[in-house]
């Protein structure tokens, strides 16, 4: 399954941009990262038999094992792409929230999008390291 990240705004050349680099090239699994501009821009076409997730501040604040057992649940169902939505400073719409599987939250504080992507990127590496039994994870 594709750990696909889309988010809204650039990166550029700066510490967060190394720190989701150094996450996501960690990752076993296939992984993408799609930039958008801030407003408009085209989203790349969904596989078919996929799931989109939506990072948003209402969303349900999972702890490392409940997101590894999710994404392991998602893969041994057969789904291609796990699509992870980051919007820009204003967040997502009402459309982009109900067209999703899962609201995803890093807690009720607001975060800038550019640390969200690190922080997915650390979540994915740390999620698919708890399947694996890699001992990156400590828990209690």
């Amino acid at each position: 399954m594709i750990l696909h990240i889309v988010a809204r705004g650039k990166i550029g050349r700066s510490s967060e941009a190394e720190l989701v680099e150094r996450y996501l090239k960690r990752i076993a699994w296939p992984t993408k990262l799609t930039e958008l501009p801030d407003r408009g821009g085209t989203v790349p076409p969904l596989l078919t038999n996929s799931v989109t997730i939506v990072l948003d501040e209402r969303g349900e604040a999972m702890s490392s094992t409940a997101l590894a057992r999710t994404l392991e649940a998602w893969r041994d169902g057969g789904k291609r792409e796990a699509r992870f939505l980051i919007g820009a400073a204003d967040g997502h719409g009402e459309a982009g929230r109900d067209g999703a599987e899962l609201l995803l939250s890093f807690g009720p504080a607001t975060w800038p999008h550019l640390l969200v992507r690190a922080m997915l990127a650390e979540q994915l590496f740390r999620a698919t390291s708890i399947l694996a039994n890699h001992p990156y994870h400590r828990e209690g």
